[in-house]
């Protein structure tokens, strides 16, 4: 039986609690992610996708409910102290790098996160070498710019360059939050191809939201259908490779009792 690497039980989250703007964002919700198990996570505008991984991450906490990771129980530990078990790539592209550093410097930043650090900062040969292959295996000639700045590069070179950086120090989980969504289709593809290659390379776990159904059902070995707060399909396996846009929109339908009216969805 596989490792269980995340669990989330019984989780709550309310957002201006006994006000006229409350908002539950996350109810009674339950997941367990098995280690190897690259999820990918669909829902309309408000079904509680990004609360989720904010939660996870440690940016909110949350009312009640638990979160293991592989074993340990998170629920209440600070966001920088979970960091070192998480990677996480976000939407906006300029989020999760250094724009006025080097490309090596970024790098160095995050393959050095959680070890002791001594005054020496400079570059060693050894990690220079390390920094190189990793580059190289994304295909795009950024070995060759490891001194550039990585504000000059663009949103789809960035965007690869955090997902490595991610990676770097192989994490427990990895969170995905649409992380193509700011790209032309031609560069998203790319970036989620880089994406797959990466997570089936390192063995990782990963949770990766996505507004596009085509990519929910084309990616990962299991799909999430979040609505109002809580999973209400999960299929996994080849059931989830005989999956078709036209199911999802019936599940949720099935599901949720009303009609998937996310245009943006639909469209992509």
């Amino acid at each position: 039986m596989a490792k269980k690497m995340l669990q989330i039980k019984d989780l709550h989250k309310t957002f201006n609690p006994n006000t006229i703007n409350e908002k539950k964002a996350i109810r009674n919700l339950n997941l367990t992610l098995y280690e190897g198990d690259f999820v990918t996570v669909i829902g309309g505008n408000g079904a509680g996708k990004s609360t989720m991984l904010n939660l996870i991450a440690g940016v909110y906490p949350p009312d009640c409910g638990e979160i293991i990771l592989d074993g340990r129980l998170i629920s209440k530990e600070k966001e920088y102290k979970r960091a070192k078990y998480l990677g996480r790539v976000f939407q906006d592209p300029m989020l999760g790098t250094a724009a006025n550093m080097q490309i090596e410097e970024n790098l160095a930043m995050a393959y050095r996160r959680g070890k002791k650090r001594g005054l020496r900062w400079g570059i060693t040969a050894k990690e220079k070498k390390l920094f190189c292959e990793k580059l190289k295996a994304l295909d795009l000639g950024l070995e060759e710019r490891l001194s550039t700045k990585v504000g000059l590069l663009s949103g789809g070179q960035r965007q690869a360059l955090t997902l490595l950086m991610a990676t770097l120090q192989v994490p427990d989980l990895l969170l995905l939050d649409e992380h193509t969504a700011a790209l032309d289709p031609k560069t998203a593809k790319k970036v989620l191809e880089l994406t797959e290659r990466i997570i089936e390379r390192e063995g990782l776990t990963a949770l990766m939201i996505t507004h596009n159904m085509r990519d929910a059902v084309a990616y990962g070995n299991r799909l999430i259908m979040m609505h109002e707060g809580r999973v209400i399909y999960d299929v996994r396996g080849d059931e989830k490779k005989s999956l078709k846009v036209s199911d999802l929109l019936e599940k949720f339908e099935e599901a949720a009792g009303e009609e998937f009216t996310n245009d943006r969805m639909i469209l992509s």
